[in-house]
């Protein structure tokens, strides 16, 4: 079956970012002249989903209002002869046909998933994690569209971390079965080095089958009083196939302050109007600080 739908979770507080966050979503935070949130659509769009659905939680409502129309300001630019930012503004409420559900309580992100229920219907479905950016000539979701399609199994996005870092992310034990595919035994989170079965750290895009919809519900909170996803995926690993996917691309942690400097370098540069501009500015501020180290 075609996966033609994506959830968001987007449902937490950005405390990281504080106090920049505490009156906008973190996800609307600016990687040059795009919220962050808009890479995450334009990546899903890219690989064909068709419907998405944002699980929200208070103070979000910037989310919907930035992927809605906005008439007043779309005649304000064309009144002022910019009709080329006015058909931007205007592309943006026609990305997909995106859906909102509250999520009452911060009860994890597994909870966060199983919001979205009713939207998911019986039908295997993307998860896409709004701090992971991922620059890539092909979306990361299409590329795990085509290993879903090809191995009919749960897929999981993964990346080769430094052992200095596995106790950062879920962690998957498992064995290769073609060129950057591992097909997976179980899942480990946030393991200390000694106990980790790999350094290949789950990043946040998985195609599902629905069944997890039916484990979380039986999951029980951790200590923390949270539905953790990764409790689930350690029993759907056991029932049905699911695979590791070493994908093509670099990963930014844009919820992580530094990560988020890197995208907006790494964008920036790649910019057509004034990335060579600022290519120079950085080498000169780099020549400028190894100057007063000396």
């Amino acid at each position: 079956m075609r996966v033609r739908k994506a959830v968001i979770p987007a449902a937490g507080w950005g405390t990281r970012f504080l106090p920049a966050t505490k009156a906008q979503p973190k996800e609307m935070l600016p990687i040059v002249d795009k919220p962050a949130i808009q890479y995450i659509i334009e990546e899903a769009v890219a690989s064909g989903i068709e419907d998405i659905i944002f699980i929200t939680g208070r103070n979000k409502k910037a989310l919907e209002d930035h992927f809605d129309r906005a008439m007043e300001l779309e005649v304000f630019l064309q009144e002022k002869g910019r009709q080329d930012l006015a058909e931007v503004i205007r592309n943006i409420s026609n990305l997909a046909d995106i859906n909102y559900v509250r999520q009452k309580e911060a009860k994890g992100l597994g909870h966060a998933i199983l919001c979205a229920r009713k939207f998911i219907g019986s039908e295997p479905f993307a998860i896409m994690l709004p701090d992971d950016i991922i620059a890539s000539r092909i979306p990361c979701l299409k590329q795990m569209m085509k290993v879903y399609k090809k191995t009919g199994g749960s897929v999981v996005a993964v990346k080769e971390v430094p052992e200095y870092d596995v106790n950062k992310f879920g962690i998957i034990k498992g064995e290769p079965t073609a060129e950057n595919l591992y097909r997976i035994d179980d899942l480990v989170e946030k393991p200390a080095l000694p106990e980790a079965p790999s350094r290949l750290a789950v990043i946040g895009r998985y195609i599902v089958s629905p069944r997890v919809l039916d484990l979380l519900e039986k999951t029980k909170p951790g200590a923390n009083g949270e539905i953790q996803l990764t409790d689930a995926l350690r029993q759907l690993c056991k029932l049905e196939k699911m695979f590791g996917f070493k994908f093509e691309g670099t990963r930014f942690d844009v919820g992580d302050k530094l990560g988020f400097l890197q995208a907006n370098v790494r964008f920036a540069l790649g910019n057509t109007e004034f990335g060579d501009a600022f290519q120079k500015f950085l080498e000169e501020e780099l020549k400028g600080t190894e100057n007063k180290r000396s």
